[in-house]
């Protein structure tokens, strides 16, 4: 257990108040004692007629906080010798060593002898670390000039604070629990964080120092005479954090004259921060939350959660500080212990991540901007959620390695931010599941339903002609095959019919298929997307709803914005027989006895609006996407032997001179689906020809296959 002693010393600027008695004295004859009948409502005025009012006044700025008030009520000769700071510190200092939340004061009888009174009360201070604290005291008071005032003494605040005494906590502070994967890998484990760092005066070859730092830091020369330059030569300066296990490679680097380490426990993300989005990072209290923190019983200098399940988990992880607070007089020596609170360890999480799987689909994204995001088909679980471009949250725990944290932070591609939950995107032709759903339901069509295409379409009229992604066109094609080719000149037929049986048709679809709204995701905000329909661009647009607003949204394009957990989500159910389950990313949370605490089962949310025999149709259609002869991916899959089923997209956006999103999603393996997978890499052409060979990575990677590189660009034939 780490230990910490702090003190609080009341500073009184008034000689002699420490004097002053700390109980009323014997009842003379010319003494009245009451019940004390506090007023229900302040006046809006400071009354200092009665001792009643000041006392009332003076306990009721107490309980709020508001010790400006309670300075103004205290003797004019007291306030002639105490700063209105000190006495506003003393009462700080207090609530915010004890880890004060609120305080709660009882008067009980008021005593009145001549010009003096006391007003009995009760003291229930509610804190974060050692629960509630009760004493019984008193309120003094004198009448000076025909008003009364507080003669405010040091034991005021609390009855043990006489003479110098003074309060000391002892904290007991439990060390973090872990974050496991599925399986027990760890993800979030303790580490021994070294500092290593030069004292100016003690170096004797500054050129042998500056290359053997150079070297075990990899930082260049001059950054590391930049951080101790103009130093005061006699202090300890860091250079930088590295690992424990790290430092001992480098043992004969602290050998140097000059050369020093400092060690400290701290945290650990294997795998150079896998799934870093999803763990967070630990750091110093923030200074505008240190109150919050030191009301929850924190001491003020731990690392705490600042994103991601670090963030999420915090009570979990850190368990509860414990600690002894006691009384002690000016030179330290123990007076009295008040309470003691025993340290509860915090609880291990363990998620549902796929350590393996996790880190297969962040070497497949590698720095690219986009997400893939893996969930079990059968319970919503996540396996993987990867965004890119990766961060190695390492960074925030070596508080030294400012570098690259300034170049985490000022990336102008975002790696913070979480696109597999919060960037949404046209899926592109990933939507013509839904558009075929719709169809097969809404629209009378069959799997055997005919279509021709040209590759263009003028349904809407020569002027308004719209073009399939093979210009030559794929000529007579069943609907079950025009998924599998993806041809756009079928589905914008198809979004047509759907448009002439209600313009909402294909949007009502859409949100049954889980977009447009949260997926349900409870240990992060996910983004809801949007399924534009009628009603949303009359209110955002001021303007009527179209055939072609359902045609372009029938090949994922328009309005339509979708992140990559939903699509994702969407493959799951199409792959399990239509039901869609809420995501989720903990498992369960398990204490220092193995007691283990279920934190989230599998919760079915919805249906798909499909039947069994339709969504077979879509089932097999999506298996000839990466087998069959006009399958849009098939030769990305040619000569694995883990059998999948998915759909390319390729998602333009509003920018015409950036290339498109590229999409594929999908489940494996494909006659027994265990997961179901999207990959999305933002402007990087067709999903044929990157998300789709991404995809097959991942799967080779997971089950330590020979990855299978990318296509060169600008070679490949036409796709989707």
């Amino acid at each position: 257990m780490r230990k910490h002693i702090v003190c609080l010393f009341l500073v009184v600027l008034l000689a002699g108040c420490n004097n002053m008695p700390s109980v009323a004295p014997s009842v003379a004859t010319t003494t009245t004692t009451t019940a004390f009948t506090p007023v229900p409502t302040p006046s809006p005025t400071l009354d200092v007629a009665t001792p009643e009012s000041v006392g009332r006044d003076f306990l009721s700025a107490w309980e709020m906080g508001n010790y400006a008030e309670m300075y103004t009520l205290l003797l004019p000769s007291l306030r002639a010798g105490l700063a209105q700071a000190d006495f506003e510190s003393a009462y700080r200092s207090a609530v915010d060593l004890t880890t004060t939340i609120s305080v709660t004061l009882t008067p009980q009888t008021l005593s009145i002898d001549g010009d003096k009174a006391w007003i009995a009360f009760t003291e229930v201070w509610h804190t974060g670390l050692f629960g509630a604290l009760q004493a019984a005291n008193q309120l003094s008071l004198v009448k000076e000039n025909a008003q009364w005032g507080i003669d405010w003494h040091r034991d005021t605040i609390w009855p043990d604070l006489v003479s110098d005494n003074t309060f000391a906590v002892e904290y007991q502070i439990p060390p973090r629990a872990n974050i496991y994967d599925r399986n027990g890998a760890g993800l979030a484990i303790p580490s021994t964080i070294v500092t290593v760092g030069v004292i100016p005066q003690e170096i004797q070859d500054e050129a042998a120092v500056l290359n053997a730092l150079s070297q075990a830091l990899e930082l260049s020369v001059d950054k590391i005479q930049a951080a101790y330059a103009g130093q005061p030569a006699h202090w300890f300066i860091p250079i930088q954090d590295i690992s424990g296990e790290t430092s001992l490679a480098y043992n004969d680097l602290f050998s140097l004259p000059g050369i020093q380490r400092r060690e400290r426990t701290g945290r650990l993300y294997p795998l150079d921060g896998v799934a870093a989005h999803v763990i967070g990072w630990l750091s110093p209290i923030p200074e505008e939350s240190y109150s919050v923190y030191r009301q929850q019983g924190y001491r003020g200098d731990e690392l705490v959660g600042i994103a991601g399940l670090e963030a999420w988990g915090e009570s979990i992880l850190a368990g509860k500080n414990g600690g002894r607070l006691s009384i002690v007089s000016a030179d330290g020596t123990h007076i009295k212990s008040l309470v003691e609170r025993r340290p509860e360890r915090g609880r291990a999480i363990y998620t549902t991540i796929d350590r393996e799987l996790q880190h297969s689909a962040e070497q497949a994204l590698g720095e690219r901007r986009g997400a893939i995001v893996a969930l079990d088909v059968q319970t919503g679980a996540i396996l993987a959620l990867t965004s890119g471009p990766h961060f190695d949250n390492n960074i925030f725990i070596h508080l030294t390695d400012t570098w690259s944290r300034q170049a985490v932070l000022n990336n102008p591609d975002l790696p913070l931010l979480n696109r597999a939950i919060q960037g949404v995107y046209p899926s592109g032709s990933i939507f013509k599941i839904v558009t075929m759903a719709a169809g097969l339901e809404a629209g009378g069509l069959t799997a055997e339903s005919s279509f021709f295409c040209p590759g263009y379409w003028d349904g809407l009229g020569e002027m308004n002609r719209k073009v399939c992604w093979l210009e030559t066109g794929h000529g007579a094609i069943t609907l079950k095959d025009a998924l599998s080719a993806s041809c756009n000149v079928t589905f914008y037929e198809v979004g047509k019919i759907l448009d002439g049986i209600a313009p909402d048709t294909l949007s009502t679809y859409g949100r049954a298929f889980g977009f447009g709204a949260k997926t349900g995701l409870q240990e992060f905000a996910d983004a809801p997307g949007l399924i534009p329909d009628p009603e949303w661009k009359q209110a955002t647009y001021r303007e009527g709803w179209g055939t072609g607003d359902t045609v372009n949204l029938a090949i994922g394009q328009g309005y339509l914005l979708v992140t990559p957990l939903q699509v994702a989500r969407m493959m799951a159910a199409v792959a399990n027989g239509g039901t869609l389950y809420r995501p989720y990313i903990v498992d369960r949370v398990v204490d220092s006895t193995n007691d283990i605490e279920p934190i989230t089962q599998p919760q079915a949310t919805g249906r798909l609006p499909i039947s069994q025999a339709n969504l077979q149709i879509i089932q097999e259609a999506l298996y000839g996407v990466t087998t069959a002869s006009l399958g849009t991916a098939t030769h990305r899959f040619q000569g694995l032997d883990i059998p999948v089923a998915g759909k390319t997209g390729t998602a333009e956006q509003p920018d015409k001179d950036a290339l498109p999103h590229s999409w594929f999603a999908g489940y494996f393996p494909a006659d027994n689906p265990q997961i179901a997978m999207a990959v999305l890499v933002e402007n990087a052409g067709e999903g044929s020809t990157v998300a789709a060979p991404m995809f097959r990575q991942v799967i080779e990677g997971y089950y330590g296959l020979p990855i299978t590189p990318l296509p060169t660009p600008g070679v490949e034939p036409q796709g989707d």
